[in-house]
């Protein structure tokens, strides 16, 4: 592949070229030069866009596809092309399937099928054989495979010993531990967000509480254990503060925020929508705005999607009864750009890649191509149309966003949206 990037502003803090406008030169994966008017004598192709802005690829740290076993909701092909075309040239598979992600053959079969996307997976194996809680899945092997981390997909342990256990087992190979942080004792039967909004609408609530304590309870575990802990989607202004005491006695955990908890709050649940229903829920405005402190202070390391698709019948019933989730890869840029500067989107979609022990590059001369193509500036409405995905169980549909992707180059290929 010869490809020429035509006037494209940079945006990665980490190369020289950074906030500059310059063509990019791309051969066989690689960039070969940047600079201004490069010739072109070898006839590459070019791209010319309005307004184009490239970074560093954009990495997914919390992705759900289905397959194997639920097709129907998404395949993983369908589920790399659309997180191409949504800016993504990695994502990390949550090992919601059926089978679980929980041994050595389950993480071959994903990366096979995973096999000459421009998109790369990266699996993340389940902690618990079949993500149960109970006894420990092959943590050893599924690493040698190629998982990336090891945790059981929005399902928080209540066996305290077997985090312990996974904690002091993985630092012999340097292996990363997700630990979903959410007290089931505590939510109970809950379905919403504990509060004032909940209250109103008669809907069990999940208090704040039933998050902080299990997260003030897996910290306890990281400093007596040693290791690497990272905590997704954490949800409350507690929760924040927890992690940021935490890293600044050296603890090595990191965490991440989704989108939806970032930009939504539990103020939509006034229809009783159940595309915003949501694990762990949407909060209240002071915790969303606490989130977006914990962004731009560097406590929360990372954004999500927690891209999660949902069939519908699943979605289409009464509140209690529906299944937690929306999908957010294809939403996840123009939600983000209505609530923070762009730089900081940035550095929030690239930098998971360091705590994932996955490969960065940056855009620089002799660099491989492992690119976002975007325009951080029109605004628009998020339509049905704009789904890409198999469910269209989106919390941001109708909802206004701010820029557009034009696809990645990644892998020796070139995507466009």
């Amino acid at each position: 592949m010869k490809l020429i990037i035509r006037g494209a502003k940079i945006i990665d803090s980490k190369s020289p070229f950074h906030n500059k406008t310059a063509d990019i030169l791309i051969v066989d994966g690689f960039i070969k030069k940047i600079g201004t008017s490069l010739p072109n004598p070898d006839k590459a192709d070019e791209i010319k866009l309005d307004n184009l802005h490239v970074s560093q690829g954009w990495f997914d740290s919390s992705v759900s596809l289905g397959e194997p076993g639920f097709e129907d909701r998404e395949t993983i092909a369908n589920g790399l092309t659309v997180a191409a075309k949504s800016g993504f040239t990695a994502i990390a598979l949550q090992p919601y399937s059926f089978p679980i992600i929980d041994n050595q053959s389950q993480v071959n079969f994903v990366l096979n099928k995973a096999q000459g996307f421009a998109t790369q997976l990266y699996p993340i194996g389940a902690l618990s054989k079949e993500s149960a809680g109970k006894d420990m899945a092959e943590l050893y092997d599924m690493k040698k495979a190629g998982a990336v981390a090891f945790g059981d997909y929005n399902k928080s342990l209540d066996n305290a010993n077997l985090l312990k256990i996974a904690l002091q087992y993985v630092q012999d190979f340097d292996g990363l531990i997700l630990a979903f942080s959410q007290d089931e004792n505590i939510k109970g039967n809950g379905v919403a967000n504990e509060g004032i909004v909940s209250t109103r609408l008669g809907l069990k609530g999940i208090p704040n509480l039933a998050e902080e304590l299990q997260i003030a309870r897996n910290l306890f575990l990281l400093e007596y254990t040693g290791g690497k802990l990272h905590i997704p989607t954490i949800s409350t202004k507690k929760s924040v503060q927890l992690i940021k005491e935490a890293k600044a006695n050296g603890l090595h955990v990191t965490c991440s925020a989704a989108v939806h908890h970032l930009v939504l709050t539990d103020e939509k649940l006034e229809g009783f929508d159940t595309r915003y229903k949501v694990s762990p829920p949407l909060r209240t405005e002071t915790d969303r705005k606490a989130l977006l402190k914990g962004i731009k202070d560097g406590t929360i390391d990372m954004i999500t999607s927690d891209h999660n698709p949902i069939d519908i019948e699943h979605k289409k019933m009464e509140f209690d009864g529906a299944k937690n989730g929306t999908i957010g890869m294809e939403s996840a840029f123009g939600a983000l750009m209505t609530v923070l500067p762009l730089e900081t989107v940035i550095d929030k979609l690239t930098s998971g890649k360091t705590t994932f022990g996955i490969e960065t590059e940056t855009i620089n001369e002799g660099s491989k191509a492992n690119i976002t193509l975007f325009n951080p500036e029109p605004k628009s409405i998020f339509t049905k149309s704009s789904i890409l995905s198999k469910s269209k169980n989106c919390a941001f549909l109708g909802a206004e966003i701010k820029g557009k992707v034009y696809g990645i180059v990644n892998q020796g290929k070139l995507i466009l949206a």
